[in-house]
């Protein structure tokens, strides 16, 4: 078993740390808010530590989970973070969903360092890390890709290396993008047969078994039906998401004229006080106009 260090105790980040130690790796955790860590070290084990760096001294894998590119700059680098702490060849595993930008950044920084780094964004909201089934996709080095996937598994239902640096965060921008016109289609569906007068737990459970199934159908359509949106993934985070995902078009030459029309849509779930409402509150404004 492997001395980890896991940086970020959010909605994802709890749950995945505590997955490392119940597998049998000691973990030290850093959270911002210190008794967010207290209450992960009383709830798994494992210690925490005051500062990133000191988290990560004497881990060989380093694991971050934190908000945006910003976020990860200031765990990572300067005297109290996360490269001030780690051992050359140790490996850091961001779980982030941030730019390709930052993640080739960090990865040369970590490079000229000794150390490894691998983007490693996750799909599968809240649910998958608190039952360990997230998929995670990655980019970086082969070999350190190979010594961290095993430790990754913990948490994890698929890990694959997609490419060099930055190819996990460009397709975890292609995952965000699918969900993005997936919620419409099935916010117009649902809202559809709301009106049509139909018994859409009826209709969700045909439609489900046929060409139009999802995870979003699987997952979420019932909860729309009934109008709840409290938990899940938050409308704040997917439109940070489909704002990288947006920034990185324009560089690449692909047209996301569906993307940008929904990242406008959950503008105005946010306008309604939605900020930290499910993604599937597209509905809203669609069944309340």
């Amino acid at each position: 078993m492997a001395k980890c260090a896991f940086i970020g105790l959010g909605v994802m980040g709890y749950p995945m740390a505590g997955h490392l130690q119940k597998a049998g790796h000691d973990v030290t955790v850093y959270n911002r808010t210190a008794a967010k860590a207290e209450k992960w070290v009383s709830e798994y084990g494992g210690s925490s530590a005051p500062t990133p760096a000191e988290a990560a001294k004497g881990a060989e894998f380093v694991f971050s989970c934190v908000g945006n590119d910003d976020d990860l700059r200031s765990v990572m680098l300067g005297d109290g973070g996360m490269f001030a702490g780690m051992d050359k060849g140790a490996v850091l595993i961001d779980n982030t969903t941030a730019s390709a930008d930052v993640a080739r950044e960090l990865y040369a920084a970590a490079k000229a360092q000794g150390i490894f780094f691998i983007d490693a964004p996750v799909s599968g909201g809240q649910a998958g890390a608190e039952n360990g089934v997230l998929t995670v996709m990655c980019g970086g080095d082969q070999d350190a890709f190979d010594r961290a996937a095993p430790v990754i598994d913990a948490f994890a239902r698929s890990c694959q290396l997609m490419g060099e640096s930055g190819a996990g965060q460009l397709t975890k921008m292609v995952n965000q993008i699918c969900i993005a016109g997936l919620v419409q289609g099935l916010s117009e569906g649902v809202n559809f047969g709301v009106k049509a007068g139909l018994d859409m737990e009826k209709v969700l459970d045909v439609i489900s078994k046929g060409a139009a199934g999802s995870w979003q159908m699987e997952n979420r359509g019932s909860t729309m039906v009934q109008n709840k949106f409290d938990f899940g993934f938050a409308v704040d985070w997917m439109r940070k998401d489909l704002g990288i995902c947006l920034e990185e078009s324009k560089r690449n030459g692909a047209r996301l004229p569906v993307t940008a029309l929904v990242d406008q849509f959950y503008a105005q779930v946010q306008e309604r006080g939605g900020n930290r409402w499910d993604t599937s509150s597209l509905i809203d404004l669609l069944a309340r106009g």
